[in-house]
């Protein structure tokens, strides 16, 4: 299970810090299954051979979608975006015309990798009619083509049985049960009333969200269905999954906007088995 592959994406909650962590308790498994795709740190350092893999993200999917079925297409096409300021607000504002429904798959997908290379801090971030909203990051030289890494994701979507869904978690957790091993990143629970960052989709994930998914754990956990899930260590989260085992882990974040204010945070890794 070591794998070459990194995300396309810096996602907000990305993975790639917790990843020794998290490789260190996965257990055997036949397929996986993964909700809450974001970043994709954890299926591409697993590599699985099957897997489900969904995102409530429209426009992440149809990335993922696009590097597996028209790669070169989207390379091509990336490869004609300047590192140039006018040119990152035309593309984002798109999502505020009637046109941007007439895009193409590939465009919208280089659309979508563009702003996330040179949007500031690297995030993706929409208010809540669902526009991208991150400012410009002004970066001299952002990697707004990863050639090697877009080929590499891509000949592992189509190498192996990877299925990719548009949906809420309850579309990826549909018939799970032995031999299953789901990873569950939700939202996380905010640790203080205004650290909330539910800005990578419109809406938000509230308590009776949290509470909902931990009844879809234990329904997971009642089908014999292993699974890990990643959150904040807020007390409510810790007493919400009391039954688990429930480790506490440390990892550096970086989406507060003021320096001084990022910082390493706890989290919890939860899990069945």
């Amino acid at each position: 299970m070591t794998s070459p592959l990194k995300p396309l994406l810096k996602w907000v909650g990305g993975k790639r810090q917790l990843l020794p962590a998290i490789r260190a308790v996965v257990p055997e498994f036949e397929r996986y299954r993964e909700p809450f795709l974001g970043g994709g740190a954890v299926l591409f350092s697993l590599a699985p051979q099957q897997a489900i893999a969904g995102d409530l993200n429209s426009e992440l999917i149809t990335v993922y979608t696009v590097v597996r079925d028209h790669v070169d297409e989207l390379i091509a096409l990336l490869k004609t975006y300047p590192n140039n300021e006018d040119f990152f607000y035309e593309l984002r504002g798109l999502d505020r015309s009637s046109s941007f429904a007439e895009l193409s798959r590939v465009s919208r997908a280089a659309r979508t990798i563009y702003l996330n290379k040179t949007c500031y801090n690297g995030l993706y971030r929409v208010n809540n009619a669902g526009q991208f909203n991150a400012p410009f990051g002004r970066y001299k030289n952002p990697a707004i083509c990863d050639e090697k890494t877009l080929q590499a994701v891509s000949r592992y979507l189509r190498g192996n049985d990877v299925t990719l869904l548009h949906g809420d978690y309850h579309a990826v957790l549909k018939g799970a049960g032995e031999g299953d091993f789901v990873y569950l990143d939700p939202p996380y629970d905010p640790v203080t009333p205004t650290s909330n960052f539910t800005g990578y989709q419109s809406g938000g994930f509230s308590h009776a969200d949290q509470i909902a998914l931990k009844l879809a754990c234990d329904e997971l956990d009642y089908n014999g269905a292993k699974f890990l899930l990643s959150n904040s260590a807020t007390s409510f989260i810790t007493e919400l999954y009391a039954d688990y085992t429930v480790e506490t882990v440390g990892a550096n974040r970086a989406i507060n906007s003021v320096a001084s204010k990022r910082g390493k945070v706890d989290e919890v890794l939860v899990r069945n088995f």
